[in-house]
This record gives structure tokens, C-alpha cells and sequence, in this order.
């Protein structure tokens, strides 16, 4: 099955098919802010070790970043952080990336947020949020956040509210302390009526997520991306991590950007999980960057590189193959 059949919508066949380095940048994101309401236990946050991100990114240099995507026929945004809900110019943004044609904005939150805020994000052009959610119960959920007070509960009643405005999928982060409630969260997500469901392991944590063999089919059947990644963990393939078999290539580098920064200036990264592992920058941001991606993948073994071999997705892992396949066809 192709990937955007399961809802991996921006790792296309046709995206694979005819990647080259005049091909149309097809998803590109932007930390806005390392700042956060929450303090979640598993959070990698930023932690590039070559670069000072730890403000939010400057106004004009945001614009002037996207402004040379969306010149580069940008077809997919997302905006991170941090919680980039807390970014006072991220409407803005949104605006400049709708009157350029951008055909997905999508936003990565908590989900605790006023949900007026999303009201208006969706009203800007936003249509699909990420959100949040490791917990099915209020004591653990709201332990899990890091912070005193009632969050859980918020992003549990902004949850279905959102979802009735435009697509929502939720994030689960897995860790050694609520692996065991898997079922449990990914029955409460349903529930909710997100469109999806993306369970992943921390980082710090990277283990097989075992057990979920009997899961509802009806669950399964209403989130392709849940009944993907479920079927690759019952046949023993982990959420993160590559293979020897693998492509050692970066083909996703190629046309996908991350972009991170301050007051000052901003840098641009292979991928958002190199970054938060603690990956250098592959340069700065300007009218250079995608030239500096594409000599960055003639140089650079995935599999070598230990940040890839541990914790690159199963989704871009199959992606990098499927571009390898292509590329030896053509």
C-alpha cells in the first residue's frame, strides 16, 4: 500500500517518483519557539548542539524563510515548537503560507491552548493539528504534562471541538511508565473522534511496543496510520529505527526542510529528530538552503550516522527506500 493511501498524505509515491532538485519542496517545518506551558517527562526539546535555538525564531526571518519555500512551490507546512501556540506571530505566518498556495498547514500542539486559539488557526488556513495525548485518565494525564493544574482536561475537551473543525490526529508518546495503558489511550483517543491515531516511543525509551495484538478492528479500520504502525509492531518492525537492508540515504532531505532559530538568526536542519538528538545544523537559512541539503545527502551515510540508524521513522525508512527503488529505475 502506498504510504499517502495510509495517511502519511505528504510521503506521496508520486513525491518519490519524481524527486529531483528542482522538484517542488513538499513539506517543510518551523519551530517557532522552544517555549512550552508544559514539561513533559520524554520531551527532547532543543537540542542541537551547534546552534543557539533557544528563543523564539525571529518574525522577519520566519517570513523570509517561508517566503523562499513557498517561491520553491512549498506544498506541505507544519509549526512546531515548543508549543507554538504560545508564538505571538504564528496566525501571521499561517496567512502568508495560505496566499501562497500552500495546500497543508499543519500544527503540532498540546492541545491546552484557549480554543478560541484554534478557532481562529483554522479560520487563518491551518487544516491539521497534531496534538498531544499519552494518557486516558486525569491523574496520570495530568502528571504526564509536568505542570500543576488541570491540563488534561483542557486538551481533552479541545480535542473532539477541533475535530469537528478540520483533521486531527493524535500523538501518543510512549514511555516505560504509560506503555502499559497503550490500549487503554488508543480506545480513549478513538473515542475523542480524531481522524487518526500515531503511537510512537520516546526517544529516551525505544523500545518494541509489544502487546497490542486483539486491538478493536474497528479502531484499527478508522485510523490507517494506527493500523500501520499497529501491524508493523505485532510483525516485530519498531516505530523507530533503520536496518542494514535499508536505503542509507536521505532521499526525504532533499525537497523537506527544518528550520529553527532566534532572535538573531536561524539555521536549518536534515530532519526535526536530528535536531532534537542533538544534530548540527546544516546551515544557515537563506536562498542556499536547498543546494546545501542536496551536497549534505551526497555526503551523508544514514546508516553511519547513529541519530538515523536509532531513531529515523518507519515511515521515512520506507520512504527512502521508495525513492532509491525510483532512482535506480530512472
Amino acid at each position: 500500500m502506498k504510504l499517502e493511501d495510509i495517511g502519511f498524505y505528504t510521503l506521496s509515491d508520486s513525491r518519490a517518483k519524481n524527486l529531483s532538485e528542482t522538484s517542488p519542496m513538499q513539506r517543510c517545518e518551523m519551530l517557532v519557539t522552544p517555549r512550552c506551558n508544559f514539561k513533559c517527562p520524554y520531551c527532547r526539546g532543543f537540542k542541537s548542539i551547534s546552534e543557539d535555538c533557544s528563543e523564539d525564531i525571529n518574525f522577519d526571518i520566519a517570513k523570509e524563510v517561508l517566503n523562499i519555500w513557498i517561491k520553491d512551490n512549498l506544498q506541505n507546512v507544519r509549526f512546531s515548537g515548543g508549543e507554538p501556540t504560545l508564538y505571538p506571530h504564528l496566525v501571521d505566518l499561517v496567512k502568508i503560507c495560505k496566499d501562497g498556495g500552500v495546500k497543508r498547514i499543519a500544527v503540532s500542539s498540546n492541545g491546552s491552548a484557549d480554543f478560541e486559539v484554534y478557532e481562529k488557526l483554522v479560520e487563518a488556513g491551518v487544516n491539521d493539528f497534531s496534538i498531544s495525548l499519552d494518557s486516558c485518565c486525569s491523574s496520570f494525564g495530568n502528571a504526564m504534562t509536568g505542570v500543576k493544574g488541570n491540563n488534561w482536561e483542557k486538551v481533552v475537551e479541545n480535542i473532539p471541538k477541533i475535530s469537528k473543525l478540520t483533521y486531527v490526529t493524535v500523538g501518543i508518546v510512549l514511555t516505560e511508565t504509560n506503555v502499559h495503558q497503550t490500549k487503554d489511550i488508543i480506545k480513549f483517543a478513538h473515542d475523542l473522534g480524531v481522524a487518526d491515531i500515531r503511537i510512537i516511543s520516546a526517544a529516551q525509551y525505544n523500545e518494541l511496543i509489544k502487546g497490542l495484538e486483539g486491538l478493536d478492528k474497528n479502531i484499527l479500520e478508522s485510523h490507517p496510520i494506527l493500523k500501520y504502525r499497529v501491524n508493523n509492531l505485532n510483525n516485530g518492525k519498531n516505530v523507530r529505527g533503520m536496518s542494514e537492508k535499508d536505503c542509507n540515504k536521505c532521499y526525504i532531505v532533499k525537497d523537506d526542510a527544518v528550520v529553527a532559530g532566534n532572535s538573531k538568526e536561524a539555521w536549518h536542519f536534515p530532519c526535526v529528530i536530528h535536531m532534537r538528538e542533538g544534530g548540527t545544523a546544516i546551515g544557515k537559512v537563506g536562498p542556499n538552503m536547498r543546494k546545501e541539503r542536496i551536497e549534505w545527502f551526497k555526503n551523508h551515510n544514514s546508516f553511519e550516522d547513529k541519530i538515523c540508524r536509532v531513531n529515523c521513522l518507519d515511515c521515512i525508512v520506507q520512504h527512502n527506500n521508495n525513492c532509491s527503488e525510483y532512482a535506480k529505475i530512472s
